[in-house]
């Protein structure tokens, strides 16, 4: 090949290259170059049992995550991305029940729902869906041990999960 077709090639290629309107990160995350800011409101717990802590928790974790994995600006008004939502469930139930009736593992349960809405795409928006996660622990534990230890990981879940239904959009 001469020096000439080769240098075609690359030209065409960084146009290509530069002229693709998503922006992709090592994250998933696919946020169109338009969007530069993000408001994430406090999600209240309405929870008919209420852990104290998850709401702020839950909040920051998903303030940090979306921190840490995109390039937005978190901003208190306004927002080209706009993520709300509030605590629904926070409970613990017996899962699996033994031959004499007594639990050997129950379920910590945490379900939220969340509208999320895209300012400058409204297609990508969603509102008031439900996001779910549980963990099973043994029950001989003591439940406030419990909270302690599982509260963190199903959160975890659940940032996940809303990040993945926002932005990464798989």
């Amino acid at each position: 090949m001469t020096r000439k077709v080769i240098f075609a090639i690359v030209v065409v290629s960084t146009i290509m290259l530069n002229s693709c309107s998503i922006n992709y990160s090592f994250t998933g995350a696919s946020i169109s170059p338009e969007v530069k800011t993000i408001r994430i409101g406090n999600f209240p717990n309405y929870a008919p049992l209420v852990n104290p802590t998850l709401s702020q928790e839950l909040t920051d974790a998903l303030r940090d995550k979306f921190q840490s994995q995109t390039s937005l600006i978190i901003v208190n008004q306004g927002g080209d991305l706009v993520l709300e939502g509030e605590i629904t469930g926070y409970n613990t139930q017996p899962t699996a029940i033994q031959s004499d009736d007594i639990a050997a593992l129950n379920r910590l349960t945490i379900s939220l729902k969340v509208t999320y809405v895209n300012t400058l795409d409204e297609t990508q928006s969603f509102e008031k869906q439900t996001f779910t996660r549980y963990e099973d622990y043994p029950s001989n534990l003591d439940f406030a041990s419990v909270q302690d230890t599982y509260v963190p990981i199903i959160t975890e879940y659940l940032v996940e999960d809303i990040f993945n239904k926002a932005v990464v959009n798989w």
